[in-house]
Protein backbone atom coordinates (compact mmCIF):
# COMPACT_ATOMS: atom_id res chain seq x y z
CA UNK A 1 0.00 0.00 0.00
CA UNK A 2 1.29 3.51 -0.52
CA UNK A 3 2.01 5.50 2.43
CA UNK A 4 -1.47 6.73 3.76
CA UNK A 5 -2.77 10.40 3.55
CA UNK A 6 -4.70 10.02 6.36
CA UNK A 7 -4.51 7.49 9.50
CA UNK A 8 -7.68 6.74 12.23
CA UNK A 9 -5.87 5.98 15.62
CA UNK A 10 -8.07 4.43 18.82
CA UNK A 11 -6.19 4.61 21.57
CA UNK A 12 -7.05 5.04 25.69
CA UNK A 13 -7.67 8.17 27.32
CA UNK A 14 -6.59 7.58 30.78
CA UNK A 15 -4.04 8.76 32.23
CA UNK A 16 -3.34 6.03 34.92
CA UNK A 17 -1.20 4.05 32.58
CA UNK A 18 2.63 2.14 32.33
CA UNK A 19 4.97 5.21 30.99
CA UNK A 20 5.52 2.64 28.12
CA UNK A 21 2.21 3.11 26.87
CA UNK A 22 2.28 7.23 26.91
CA UNK A 23 5.73 6.83 24.93
CA UNK A 24 4.11 4.66 22.35
CA UNK A 25 1.43 6.79 22.40
CA UNK A 26 4.06 10.08 21.94
CA UNK A 27 6.33 7.95 19.47
CA UNK A 28 3.02 7.40 16.84
CA UNK A 29 2.38 10.85 17.02
CA UNK A 30 5.52 11.99 16.04
CA UNK A 31 5.65 9.20 13.97
CA UNK A 32 2.62 10.16 11.92
CA UNK A 33 3.29 13.94 11.26
CA UNK A 34 6.71 13.38 10.21
CA UNK A 35 5.63 10.82 7.36
CA UNK A 36 3.17 13.58 6.49
CA UNK A 37 -0.02 11.85 7.44
CA UNK A 38 -2.74 12.95 8.98
CA UNK A 39 -4.42 11.96 12.02
CA UNK A 40 -7.34 11.78 13.15
CA UNK A 41 -8.39 10.54 16.50
CA UNK A 42 -10.92 10.88 19.11
CA UNK A 43 -10.42 14.38 19.65
CA UNK A 44 -9.56 14.26 23.84
CA UNK A 45 -6.95 16.03 24.82
CA UNK A 46 -6.63 13.60 28.05
CA UNK A 47 -4.74 9.87 28.58
CA UNK A 48 -2.48 8.50 25.09
CA UNK A 49 -5.45 10.41 23.19
CA UNK A 50 -4.27 13.87 24.42
CA UNK A 51 -0.08 12.53 24.04
CA UNK A 52 -0.75 11.20 20.62
CA UNK A 53 -2.34 14.63 19.69
CA UNK A 54 0.12 16.72 21.42
CA UNK A 55 3.08 15.00 19.99
CA UNK A 56 1.62 14.98 16.22
CA UNK A 57 1.25 18.60 16.76
CA UNK A 58 4.71 19.07 17.51
CA UNK A 59 6.23 17.65 14.92
CA UNK A 60 4.02 20.15 12.65
CA UNK A 61 1.58 17.59 11.98
CA UNK A 62 -2.28 17.58 11.41
CA UNK A 63 -4.40 16.71 13.48
CA UNK A 64 -8.38 15.96 13.20
CA UNK A 65 -10.20 15.15 16.21
CA UNK A 66 -13.75 14.04 16.04
CA UNK A 67 -15.94 14.35 19.34
CA UNK A 68 -19.40 13.88 20.52
CA UNK A 69 -21.31 16.45 22.18
CA UNK A 70 -22.14 14.70 25.46
CA UNK A 71 -17.83 14.47 26.06
CA UNK A 72 -17.05 17.68 24.71
CA UNK A 73 -19.20 18.61 27.69
CA UNK A 74 -17.09 17.44 30.27
CA UNK A 75 -14.31 20.15 28.97
CA UNK A 76 -11.69 17.06 27.63
CA UNK A 77 -11.86 18.05 24.00
CA UNK A 78 -8.67 19.37 22.66
CA UNK A 79 -8.48 22.99 21.20
CA UNK A 80 -5.21 23.18 19.73
CA UNK A 81 -6.28 21.06 16.63
CA UNK A 82 -6.39 21.76 13.05
CA UNK A 83 -9.86 20.66 12.77
CA UNK A 84 -12.44 19.85 15.61
CA UNK A 85 -15.75 18.21 14.49
CA UNK A 86 -18.54 18.18 17.23
CA UNK A 87 -20.80 15.44 16.48
CA UNK A 88 -24.39 14.12 17.94
CA UNK A 89 -23.52 10.96 18.73
CA UNK A 90 -20.63 8.15 19.08
CA UNK A 91 -22.06 6.81 16.14
CA UNK A 92 -21.45 9.75 13.69
CA UNK A 93 -17.98 9.81 15.30
CA UNK A 94 -17.19 6.31 14.71
CA UNK A 95 -18.70 6.73 10.64
CA UNK A 96 -16.90 10.23 10.40
CA UNK A 97 -13.65 8.56 11.69
CA UNK A 98 -13.60 5.56 9.15
CA UNK A 99 -14.50 8.30 6.34
CA UNK A 100 -11.91 10.64 6.86
CA UNK A 101 -9.16 7.61 7.26
CA UNK A 102 -7.15 5.26 5.05
CA UNK A 103 -6.10 3.08 7.50
CA UNK A 104 -6.11 1.97 11.60
CA UNK A 105 -3.94 1.87 14.50
CA UNK A 106 -4.76 0.40 17.58
CA UNK A 107 -2.85 1.30 20.66
CA UNK A 108 -3.83 0.31 23.94
CA UNK A 109 -7.19 1.46 25.63
CA UNK A 110 -9.84 0.35 27.46
CA UNK A 111 -14.27 -0.51 26.23
CA UNK A 112 -14.33 2.53 24.22
CA UNK A 113 -11.10 1.46 22.18
CA UNK A 114 -12.03 -2.17 21.71
CA UNK A 115 -15.41 -1.19 21.01
CA UNK A 116 -13.98 1.30 17.64
CA UNK A 117 -11.46 -1.91 16.86
CA UNK A 118 -13.99 -4.65 16.83
CA UNK A 119 -16.67 -1.96 15.16
CA UNK A 120 -14.05 -1.30 12.14
CA UNK A 121 -12.58 -5.33 12.07
CA UNK A 122 -16.29 -6.08 11.69
CA UNK A 123 -16.94 -3.39 9.11
CA UNK A 124 -14.01 -5.05 7.10
CA UNK A 125 -15.01 -8.56 7.65
CA UNK A 126 -18.47 -7.45 5.74
CA UNK A 127 -16.50 -5.59 2.97
CA UNK A 128 -17.85 -2.39 4.16
CA UNK A 129 -14.30 -1.23 3.89
CA UNK A 130 -10.73 -2.31 2.66
CA UNK A 131 -8.67 -0.63 5.13
CA UNK A 132 -5.70 -1.72 7.15
CA UNK A 133 -6.06 -2.15 10.57
CA UNK A 134 -2.66 -1.73 12.39
CA UNK A 135 -3.12 -3.61 16.19
CA UNK A 136 0.03 -2.13 18.12
CA UNK A 137 0.72 -4.93 21.56
CA UNK A 138 2.88 -2.68 23.44
CA UNK A 139 4.34 -5.12 26.39
CA UNK A 140 1.91 -7.52 25.38
CA UNK A 141 -0.90 -5.59 26.13
CA UNK A 142 -3.40 -7.34 23.38
CA UNK A 143 -2.02 -10.87 24.07
CA UNK A 144 -5.79 -11.60 25.73
CA UNK A 145 -7.99 -10.32 22.91
CA UNK A 146 -5.10 -11.68 20.34
CA UNK A 147 -6.06 -15.47 22.37
CA UNK A 148 -9.77 -14.61 22.37
CA UNK A 149 -9.72 -14.18 18.74
CA UNK A 150 -7.72 -17.35 18.30
CA UNK A 151 -10.42 -19.37 20.64
CA UNK A 152 -13.65 -17.97 18.14
CA UNK A 153 -11.37 -19.41 15.42
CA UNK A 154 -11.07 -22.52 16.75
CA UNK A 155 -14.99 -22.83 18.02
CA UNK A 156 -16.00 -21.82 14.57
CA UNK A 157 -17.65 -18.45 15.27
CA UNK A 158 -14.74 -16.76 13.10
CA UNK A 159 -13.08 -18.07 10.17
CA UNK A 160 -9.28 -18.87 9.79
CA UNK A 161 -9.17 -16.23 7.04
CA UNK A 162 -10.73 -12.98 9.77
CA UNK A 163 -7.12 -13.72 11.51
CA UNK A 164 -5.55 -11.60 8.31
CA UNK A 165 -8.26 -8.68 8.98
CA UNK A 166 -5.19 -7.23 10.89
CA UNK A 167 -2.21 -7.29 11.74
CA UNK A 168 0.06 -7.21 14.87
CA UNK A 169 2.96 -5.49 15.44
CA UNK A 170 4.77 -5.28 18.99
CA UNK A 171 6.43 -1.41 18.20
CA UNK A 172 5.30 1.50 17.01
CA UNK A 173 8.04 1.99 14.44
CA UNK A 174 6.63 -1.24 12.90
CA UNK A 175 3.57 0.15 12.41
CA UNK A 176 4.93 1.79 9.10
CA UNK A 177 5.94 -1.13 7.80
CA UNK A 178 3.37 -3.33 8.03
CA UNK A 179 1.25 -0.63 6.52
CA UNK A 180 3.61 -0.86 3.57
CA UNK A 181 2.67 -4.41 3.94
CA UNK A 182 -1.01 -4.31 3.83
CA UNK A 183 -3.15 -7.29 4.68
CA UNK A 184 -4.56 -9.07 2.32
CA UNK A 185 -8.89 -8.40 1.75
CA UNK A 186 -11.38 -10.56 3.70
CA UNK A 187 -13.57 -12.98 2.55
CA UNK A 188 -15.67 -11.64 -0.90
CA UNK A 189 -18.62 -10.34 -0.04
CA UNK A 190 -20.98 -13.37 -1.50
CA UNK A 191 -19.16 -16.19 0.92
CA UNK A 192 -21.33 -16.95 3.73
CA UNK A 193 -19.50 -17.82 7.18
CA UNK A 194 -22.66 -19.14 8.85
Amino acid sequence: MKTPNSVCVYCGSSSRVADVHKAAAHALGAGLAERGIRLVYGGGRVGLMGILADAAIAAHGEVVGIIPEHIKVMEVEHTGLAELHVVDSMHTRKRMMVERSDAFIVLPGGMGTLDETFEVLTWKQLRLHDKPVVIVDVEGYWAPLLALIDTMVEEGFCREEHRRLFTVVKRVEDVFTALDRAPEPSAPADTKWL
